[in-house]
């Protein structure tokens, strides 16, 4: 069995078998996690397959201290040409990347065969590409200088922390890290710009590396220039990242739309959620009929924009297609029709009507004015609370909500007689008005006035 500087060549290609099948596991895995459920689009993958360095990257640099320290070992007291000296990291640096397209082929096959949204971009994958050659390099440089048995797994661990670090920045820092920044929105597109400026910063800083380590170790001039240029061409790519505008939301995205009960028009990629979507926004359409917000569209909008119901438009963000996403877009655009109270007692008032809008039972709370406004609500059919949102849209909206909203309250319903309707009336509204009430005192006879501005009723029957 032929030696290879202390090491078998068999045990190498065992060792490099060995670390592509791990690496394949892992960035299946590590992919897996980012990819955004239920999206059928090529930028999911590129995000997915770079996403999962910050797992592959850690393992390949521990892979590479191990075969450095072991190659040091082996080549101790011999002296190495620049060839000889880059052969090895290069070679661990065409393993990890192989591994890394392995990964891109497995994910791909799914999206070949589908019709997914949007470009693969090769821009991308090239930035996942330095990413990974960058964690290698410094994996081999830290097995060199360091030749000890633990020296692998610190090596892994230091580019975890390191790296996840830069990642979660989200300042300046997060932009030296490989990774299209978390969480992605499939409205704000894969900047092939933004990459190509990535990728220079990150195949400078592994250059500079390799080649600064190559100099040391063959003590070349020529090597040492070149590092030099190395570091030029990585300052470069961090003034280019560092001074790289953040893109702009898309705005000439294809909706795929829903047309019928009420228009749904979401994400090409997340077309499979119209079904769903469109479901759980009819019932809010309906109930909202007839007010300021009703709508007869519903369209997606990116993660950052404000929602803004107007003119007929229900905006709605929905960040991927995972079990229950309907409901949570639904939960987030009822919520934004009217803000939160600043009193508790008006803030139960306020969540009653969301969650009726929302198709949820009707919350519980210990006040008794708000037992006792459920209780009322509850009792309404569904007409009825359609019509009385109609009538008192204004004050939820603007957190006016009360007792005299909901039957005049527990202390107003005991001294108050019940209102009954009359046989010709369908929809009654035993609303207690405030102050400029008239009550007839005719005995067995009930009269009330709505104060002026507000459209309350009581006793009378809403056509």
């Amino acid at each position: 069995m032929r030696e290879h500087a202390g090491v078998s060549r068999e045990e190498l290609k065992h060792s490099a078998a060995v670390t592509v099948a791990v690496l394949l596991a892992v960035g299946l895995i590590a992919a897996w996690n980012v990819l955004i459920p239920g999206v059928d689009a090529w930028e999911n993958i590129v995000a997915a397959v770079i996403g999962s360095l910050r797992l592959t990257g850690p393992v390949a640099a521990a892979f590479a201290a191990w075969v450095a320290l072991r190659k040091r070992r082996a080549l101790r007291g011999r002296s190495l040409t620049t060839w000889r000296a880059l052969k090895a990291p290069l070679a661990i640096v065409v393993v990890v990347l192989g591994s890394f397209g392995a990964t891109v082929l497995v994910l791909a096959v799914k999206t070949v065969l589908t019709d997914q949204a949007g470009r693969l971009s090769f821009s991308g994958l090239g930035m996942g590409m330095a990413g990974l050659a960058l964690y290698s390099v410094i994996g081999w440089v830290a097995g060199w200088v360091a030749p000890r048995p633990y020296t692998p797994p610190i090596a892994g661990l230091a580019c975890y922390g390191l790296f996840s670090w830069l990642a979660d920045d989200r300042g300046w820092a997060d932009k030296l890290a490989p990774g299209t920044g978390e969480p992605y929105d499939l409205f704000q597109g894969l900047s092939g710009t933004t990459f190509l400026d990535q990728t220079i910063w990150l195949l400078g800083i592994t250059a500079a590396l390799l080649l600064g380590w190559a100099a040391l170790v063959t003590r070349q001039a020529m090597v040492l220039a070149c590092a030099l240029l190395a570091v030029l061409a990585a300052g470069m790519g961090v003034s280019r990242v560092l001074t790289q505008a953040k893109p702009a939301a898309a705005v000439d995205i294809a909706y795929s739309c829903q047309e019928w009960p009420i228009t749904v028009c979401v994400h090409p990629g997340m077309r499979a959620g119209l079904t769903e979507l469109g479901a759980t926004f009819t019932q809010i359409a309906s109930r909202l009929a007839g007010t300021p917000a009703a709508f007869t569209r519903v369209e997606q909008r990116p993660l950052d924009d404000e929602l803004k119901p107007a003119n007929g438009l229900a905006p709605v963000h929905v960040p991927d297609l995972s079990a229950g996403f309907a409901e949570e877009a639904a939960y987030e655009y009822v919520e934004s029709l009217a803000p939160r109270c600043q009193t508790t007692v008006a803030e139960g008032y306020r969540q009653i009507v969301t969650a009726w809008l929302r198709g949820e039972p009707l919350p519980g709370t210990p006040l008794p004015e708000h037992q006792f406004a459920t209780q009322w609500f509850s009792s309404l059919s569904e007409p009825q609370r359609r019509e009385w949102l109609r009538m008192f849209y204004t004050d939820f909206q603007g957190c006016r909500l009360s007792s005299t909203h909901f039957g005049g309250g527990p202390g107003h319903a005991r001294m108050a007689p019940q209102v009954r309707p009359t046989p010709e009336s369908s929809h009654v509204y035993p609303v207690y008005p405030g102050p400029g009430t008239t009550v007839d005192a005719a005995p067995g006879t009930t009269s009330q006035t709505p104060s002026a501005g507000r459209p309350e009723a009581a006793g009378g029957s809403v056509s």
